[in-house]
């Protein structure tokens, strides 16, 4: 009976992994960013194999649970040795996961500030009219206004891009509120992942 709320929690961890990764896959702020970026950028492969790994975990930790728990309730050596499969099946997955987001944690932030500056810089030389549509996009979404750029005057690409009501300067500069939002998003990722880790052990 013990093992039972202990089951429902890796249960609770597994759903939340499910929900966590179906809200990164399919969040606006991460859809946007992935629509836009070329194929050369590495943001499409690490936002496609975050969700399925996500979701893989997730239904891998769920089935442990539900094994154990049957298990206990029949006393079935079998189950028990099944679940415990799929317990260390999850641990190997989990820890280089996390060790990934701790060591690689930038690689996701640069690419999505990759798209960004590429997107930026052809609306701010006239290359691309419909760059100014995803850029304005991309403003609305991380509630922020262009960037600090060396290359030149950059108030005619944020009168023209801009959400109203943020002047020229009042703004919030585009690649940092980036970075603010992936570390924030990252941080609570690593902390699930190492919760999910440490009730693993």
């Amino acid at each position: 009976c013990q093992a039972l709320p202990k089951n429902l929690l890796f249960q609770l961890l597994g759903l939340s992994i499910a929900i966590l990764s179906t809200v990164t896959h399919y969040g606006l702020h991460f859809t946007l960013i992935r629509d836009i970026s070329l194929e050369s950028n590495c943001y499409r492969v690490i936002h496609h194999a975050a969700f399925y790994f996500g979701i893989c975990l997730s239904m891998t930790l769920i089935l442990a649970a539900l094994l154990s728990s049957t298990a206990t309730v029949r006393e079935s050596q079998r189950l028990t040795a099944m679940g415990f499969f799929c317990f260390a099946l999850a641990f190997c997955g989990l820890l280089p996961a996390v060790c990934w987001i701790y060591t690689h944690g930038t690689e996701v932030e640069d690419s999505m500030m990759d798209v960004y500056d590429l997107v930026y810089e052809e609306v701010r030389r006239n290359i691309s009219s419909f760059r100014k549509h995803e850029l304005a996009a991309i403003h609305e979404a991380f509630l922020c206004c262009g960037k600090h750029s060396p290359f030149g005057n950059t108030v005619n690409v944020e009168r023209k891009t801009c959400p109203p009501g943020q002047a020229h300067g009042a703004g919030q500069d585009c690649l940092r509120e980036i970075q603010r939002f992936l570390k924030k998003h990252m941080d609570f990722v690593f902390m699930l992942l190492g919760v999910t880790v440490g009730f693993t052990v």
